[in-house]
């Protein structure tokens, strides 16, 4: 797994900072249209041999039920419930996978009230344990598979599936340039014809420290890029997820060592990284930057750190010198990781790794215009009363099943 999945290390509160539509194109900023009115929470079962599940939770502000469960599924499979897609796509099937288990989901949400799951798959040819799903033009998922075969020795690779979760096509990610790779997410660029994929092993075991630029129309390999550590010497390790900027074409990448490059020249045949900005780092098992998004030349980061914790909102309108505009914080420790914006609007949905929120799905309202954020204290968990809908519970539409662990989550797409 990735440096911070499954750990449960206590962290403080205090922050210390450092210097500072297409599939998944950032929101434009302005007035928030109608709100989703659903959210859907893809989830791991915590105990005995239940299954990994997706709830549905009531995400309309101005529903009497706002914050109830309305209804869930199982899969069948517990498997450490991981990603889904970052944003609902148009067809309402959303792919989600249990990755310890190797195997993945199609969840049709056609009727929110009522999901099923679609289908289901594991390995393809020799490609194993999924991990990543991003949308194509052309309705198609483009994922990351981390491996070849099983025992974590060969690299993965790209895998273009159709909408029911069937093999297109696929290329592998192995070069001896890194030979630490290890295919962790993807990020399509179709303006450009490109893809980049990046390098992050979920064993923790291979330390990459490249990402890759592939042509989308034949999944030819442009350049395998390792990225220049900067002063620290650790900054380039564990390329993380890439986010395109306001124009759709502008990519910055993250690592899990929390430092940010911006990317140039991807449409050439020779793109490379400048390194942007870094923030405080010292350890994988206490400090982590996890899942970004941007809304137009806002990036919001998630960030783990021993001396305090935080959702994090920057100005990148200059993409190499991005600008902090707040933070917020949690009154005990914890470990802020998954983030997805509200589609057209201002929300966004976050999940943790562990601490205080570990059970936790939280929202969190951003003003496009300052980039200033606030906990929505309105979404209450309907047992406890508390913020945020808690998964720490014993029953589910689904059954009696016990609690479970919130990983990926998106909102429904408006009406």
């Amino acid at each position: 797994m990735h440096r911070a999945f499954e750990r449960a290390l206590p962290i403080a509160v205090a922050l210390l900072l450092g210097c500072g539509s297409e599939p998944d194109a950032p929101r434009p900023a302005g007035d928030a249209g109608a709100p989703s009115p659903y959210l859907f929470v893809w989830a791991g079962a915590e105990e005995g041999s239940e299954s990994d599940f997706l709830a549905v939770i009531d995400a309309d502000p101005e529903s009497a039920g706002y914050g109830r469960v309305l209804a869930s599924v199982a899969v069948g499979v517990k498997g450490g419930a991981h990603h889904s897609e970052h944003v609902m796509p148009s067809n309402d099937s959303l792919f989600v996978n249990s990755f310890t288990a190797g195997e993945s989901f199609v969840i049709d949400l056609t009727d929110p009230l009522s999901p099923s799951v679609a289908s289901s798959f594991g390995a393809m040819d020799a490609y194993t344990y999924p991990h990543t799903f991003e949308r194509l033009p052309n309705g198609n998922v483009l994922a990351t598979f981390q491996t070849r075969g099983e025992g974590n020795e060969v690299a993965g690779g790209l895998v273009e599936l159709d909408p029911s979760g069937g093999f297109v096509r696929a290329v592998d990610v192995a070069d001896p340039v890194d030979p630490e790779i290890r295919a962790y997410s993807v990020t399509p660029i179709p303006r450009l014809n490109r893809a980049v994929s990046t390098t992050s092993d979920m064993n923790a075991e291979a330390i990459g420290t490249s990402f890759q630029v592939w042509r989308l129309d034949d999944l030819g390999l442009v350049k395998t890029v390792v990225l220049e550590p900067g002063e620290l010497g650790y900054e380039h390790r564990d390329p993380a997820e890439v986010r395109l900027l306001s124009d759709s074409v502008t990519a910055m990448l993250t690592t899990f060592t929390c430092a940010w490059y911006r990317l140039h020249d991807l449409e050439s045949d020779d793109p490379r990284a400048e390194l942007v900005s870094v923030l405080p780092w010292s350890d994988y098992a206490t400090d982590e930057c996890g899942i970004p998004a941007t809304y137009a030349d806002i990036w919001l980061q998630t960030y783990a750190n021993a001396d305090g914790s935080s959702l994090m909102s920057f100005d990148v309108s200059d993409p190499s010198n991005p600008v902090l505009l707040d933070r917020l914080e949690w009154g005990e420790p914890w470990w802020p990781h998954w983030i997805s914006i509200e589609p057209g609007g201002r929300r966004v949905v976050l999940t943790s790794s562990t601490g205080a929120t570990r059970t936790k799905v939280l929202l969190v309202d951003l003003d496009p215009e300052t980039g200033a954020m606030r906990f929505d204290e309105r979404f209450r968990d309907e047992i406890t009363g508390e913020i945020g809908v808690d998964f720490d519970r014993a029953v589910w539409p689904h059954g009696e099943t016990g609690p479970g662990k919130p990983h990926g989550a998106v909102f429904s797409r408006t009406p």
